[in-house]
C-alpha cells in the first residue's frame, strides 16, 4: 500500500498542467526520471527528503529530478496525511522562479476549496 495517493491537479478548464503542458513534452529519459520520482513520492510520502524532494514555502514542496545537467522540478502539496497533489512541473535554471511557487499556491487554494473539481486521476498507476 502506498504511503500517499498521488493526485494530479486539474485546473478549472479541465487541463492537467503536469501532463499536458509539461511531462508529455519531455524527452523519454527525462520523463522516466520524473515518473520514478513520482513513484518514490507515492511510496515514501511525507518521509521523502533531499536530494529527491525539498520544502519551498507556504506548504509547497518540489520533487527533484535531473537528467544530463538539466534540473526538473515538480511542485506539490500535501492534502491531509494520505494524499499529495502535484500541480505542475518546470525546468529549473539557477533558481526556481517565485511565479512558479505562486502558481502552485493558487492551485493549492483552489484544490482546498473543491478537491473533486481539481482532481485528475490517470488510468493505471503513475
Amino acid at each position: 500500500m502506498p504511503a500517499v495517493e498521488v493526485i494530479l491537479y486539474q485546473d478549472a478548464q479541465g487541463k492537467t498542467p503536469l501532463l499536458i503542458e509539461w511531462l508529455d513534452v519531455l524527452s523519454e529519459k527525462a520523463r522516466l526520471k520524473c515518473l520514478v520520482r513520482l513513484k518514490r513520492l507515492e511510496d515514501l510520502g511525507h518521509e521523502l527528503r533531499r536530494p529527491e524532494a525539498d520544502f519551498l514555502r507556504d506548504g509547497i514542496y518540489e520533487l527533484r529530478a535531473s537528467y544530463q545537467g538539466v534540473h526538473y522540478r515538480m511542485l506539490y502539496f500535501f492534502h491531509g496525511r494520505k494524499a499529495v497533489v502535484v500541480t505542475h512541473g518546470v525546468v529549473k535554471e539557477r533558481e526556481l522562479p517565485a511565479r512558479e511557487i505562486e502558481k502552485a499556491i493558487r492551485a493549492k487554494s483552489a484544490f482546498e476549496l473543491n478537491p473533486a473539481a481539481h482532481t485528475f486521476k490517470p488510468g493505471g498507476s503513475i
